[in-house]
């Protein structure tokens, strides 16, 4: 009889991870080893490890005596991750209409059908998949190393902040005009359009996520 499967420790990483970012486990939330091994068929040893890892992340706090708990980010730290954001991935823009290739044009407009379509089908994570795979693609193609790896590091923290902003009404369909105006000025090879075009779509990220912290603030949202 075969065994039935059990996650790689891997998995549940990346799951608790998923789960984090989505808001299904929430800011300061315990995390017991046992109830997670147990909710991902896993043993106490894999838990462990993954919420190790996720501590090193800084998504996940652990303390001596007292667990692990989902690590909350401060309104103030919200801010500085879009900030930083922002300035990088203006200047990443600018390199990809720059270095743009028949090949990256392509990947561009293939993942920009995906998030009309996402739109159409008003699949709000889908578009939170395919507006990742975007800003990403913009990054290969820019080939700024140092970039990339800072933010890397940001990412998961970044899509925290974007499903607070996704679900403001009508966010899907305006974030889509800007991505497409992002897109058509790096096919063009117009740096200085797809800086603008960069800097008004994350400028507009920014102001919905100080709406959603303030809103927050005041039990609205």
């Amino acid at each position: 009889m075969p065994r039935p499967h059990r996650p790689a420790p891997v998995d549940v990483t990346a799951r608790l991870r998923e789960a984090i970012t989505r808001g299904q486990l929430m800011p300061n939330q315990r995390l017991v080893e046992a109830d997670l091994a147990g909710q991902y068929r896993v043993n106490r040893a894999h838990i462990r490890t993954a919420l190790a890892m996720l501590d090193q992340e800084g998504l996940v706090v652990r303390e001596k005596n007292r667990g692990a708990r989902v690590r909350a980010i401060s309104d103030a730290e919200a801010i500085e991750i879009a900030e930083t954001r922002l300035a990088i991935e203006v200047m990443v823009a600018r390199q990809a209409a720059e270095r743009i290739t028949e090949a990256g044009k392509a990947a561009l407009r293939a993942i920009e059908a995906d998030l009309k379509r996402a739109v159409k089908d008003a699949d709000d994570l889908a578009y939170s998949r395919g507006n990742g795979a975007l800003h990403r693609e913009i990054q290969r193609i820019a080939g700024n190393g140092t970039a990339t790896r800072i933010l890397s590091t940001l990412r998961t923290h970044l899509l925290r902040l974007q499903y607070r902003v996704i679900l403001f009404p009508g966010r899907p369909r305006s974030s889509l005009a800007e991505h497409h105006a992002i897109v058509d000025a790096i096919c063009a090879g117009d740096g200085n359009a797809a800086e603008a075009a960069m800097r008004k779509h994350l400028t507009s990220f920014m102001s919905l996520l100080k709406q959603a912290i303030e809103a927050s603030r005041h039990g609205g949202f």
